[in-house]
């Protein structure tokens, strides 16, 4: 996917999305499920340095294939998107497959998001998932024109940009005025 369409998404707040956004760049993620201790691992990253993500004019917006009442549940910092019929997980060619669980960079963040679960530092995942438990996850970087600038499918279930590899993203796109004219803050 070269380009987005323009579109607004509506986040489970209620809080109204437009993407692309017509001043700031805009990182989409693909999550797995509600309450995915690898996913709650993941976003805690994203979470403790969001203010540095914003400062670099980046605004996220995460989807989850998890009803919208179950993704209320949860204090986020951006916009959270559900997407139980997986019609934006296809758009994206984001995928599902059994590889999501086997990688052994997988086992490790298992581990620590289900410690962290247990000691109730993070939600506990309904027990039942109409989406499946083998999601794998995906990032888009998308200017304000549209123009995805960076993109990324996980080979497994815990492989997606980190918040350092995002900024580097962001940074490389954005070399002063996007093509459609709008200056986007650079991170520093």
């Amino acid at each position: 996917m070269r380009e987005v369409s323009p579109r607004e998404l509506v986040a489970v707040t209620g809080e109204r999305v437009p993407v692309p956004d017509p001043a700031r760049l805009v990182h989409l993620q693909f999550r797995r499920f509600a309450g995915c201790p690898i996913c709650n691992l993941h976003l805690r990253s994203i979470v403790q340095r969001h203010d540095e993500i914003s400062a670099a004019g980046i605004r996220e917006v995460v989807f989850f294939h998890s009803p919208a009442d179950e993704l209320r549940e949860y204090d986020l910092p951006f916009a959270v998107v559900a997407d139980p019929g997986k019609r934006y997980y296809r758009e994206f060619g984001v995928e599902s497959g059994g590889r999501a669980l086997l990688h052994p960079r997988t086992w490790g963040a298992i581990l620590r998001g289900s410690a962290l679960t247990l000691r109730g530092r993070f939600r506990p995942p309904a027990a039942r998932q109409e989406g499946g438990r083998l999601g794998l996850p995906a990032d888009f970087l998308i200017d304000p024109s549209g123009r995805v600038l960076a993109g990324k499918h996980g080979g497994h279930a815990y492989d997606q940009w980190s918040v350092d590899e995002l900024l580097a993203h962001a940074r490389t796109a954005v070399a002063g005025v996007t093509p459609c004219g709008v200056r986007v803050r650079a991170p520093g």
